[in-house]
């Protein structure tokens, strides 16, 4: 995903030069560093490194120290970082294809879907599966997103009346996912009956009203790559950053798309509009998360 170097402020491609001296900042000067053996009668290390560029934003390296104590580089990408938990739902872990990465899958009630994100600290989920064997260790997760390509929308007006309203039907709409997750055939009988009748207002409405005024927001996927998804959710905060090494600026959000925040960040290039809390910020994101363990 080296696209996505450009939302933490890396917009030109970097030069070879350029590129190896910020790789030997990682290695000297990180912010983070966590190592654990390949396997019990090898010396190697396998280890994972980060520095923070900006408000919880940086860049993240994943390699191997060898015997000589020479670093090969497997992996390097941009991250986002989210300090507060974003789902307590169960996750499951799987390795990718390329072998020096996993994801992260999830079916949280609140977006309705299963969400699969890239996992962020190998290292640490790779020593408590040794700690815990058999038992599942991961109880909770932090989830962020980068993106390449953003517009900010304004927020749609409710009253008191209507916040109340999208509460009970938020309540209502849990309790039935819940029991539809369980196997309840009444309730998935209930759950499709209400998506219908919500799909046949919507059809009518659309042809004389805008659509970002009938959908407050969104979540789903796109694209061929897993962990890249489409959203439009509420700014919960918002700060501007720049990127020490290009100067460039850089917006670190929270977005609160249907009762899940994630940290989100953007190049200030690639977002159209003024961002402010209240306002909605819709693009597409690459996904990542932080696992929590017992």
């Amino acid at each position: 995903m080296h696209t996505y170097f450009r939302a933490i402020g890396f917009s030109e491609p970097m030069k070879n030069l350029d590129r190896l001296n910020l790789l030997d900042d990682i290695l000297n000067k990180p912010t983070y560093r966590a190592y654990t053996s390949m396997s019990p009668d090898s010396e190697e290390m396998l280890t994972e490194l980060r520095m923070d560029l900006g408000d919880g934003y940086g860049i993240a390296i994943l390699g191997i120290y060898d015997e000589d104590d020479e670093f090969d580089c497997m992996d390097m990408y941009p991250y986002m970082a989210n300090g507060k938990i974003s789902t307590t739902e169960e996750i499951t872990i799987e390795p990718r294809i390329d072998g020096c990465s996993f994801a992260g899958v999830v079916d949280d009630l609140k977006l309705g879907m299963t969400l699969i994100f890239r996992l962020r600290n190998v290292v640490d989920y790779i020593k408590a599966t040794e700690i815990y064997r058999n038992e599942k260790p991961v109880t909770s997760a932090a989830l962020s997103a980068l993106s390449v390509e953003g517009t900010i929308l304004m927020p749609i007006m409710k009253t008191e009346q209507d916040l109340q309203i999208e509460e009970s039907n938020y309540r209502a709409r849990n309790a039935l996912m819940d029991k539809a997750r369980s196997g309840n055939e009444d309730a998935i009988r209930d759950l499709t009956l209400k998506d219908m009748d919500a799909y046949s207002v919507l059809i009518g409405k659309v042809q004389t009203e805008d659509m970002y005024t009938l959908v407050d927001n969104y979540f789903m996927p796109t694209g061929v790559e897993c962990d890249l998804y489409s959203i439009l959710g509420e700014i919960v905060s918002c700060r501007l950053t720049k990127n020490p090494y290009t100067l460039e600026k850089v917006y670190v959000m929270t977005i609160d798309c249907n009762r899940m925040h994630f940290s989100l960040c953007i190049n200030e290039r690639d977002l159209y509009g003024e961002p402010e809390v209240g306002r909605r910020f819709r693009g597409i994101v690459w996904m990542q998360g932080e696992i929590h363990f017992n």
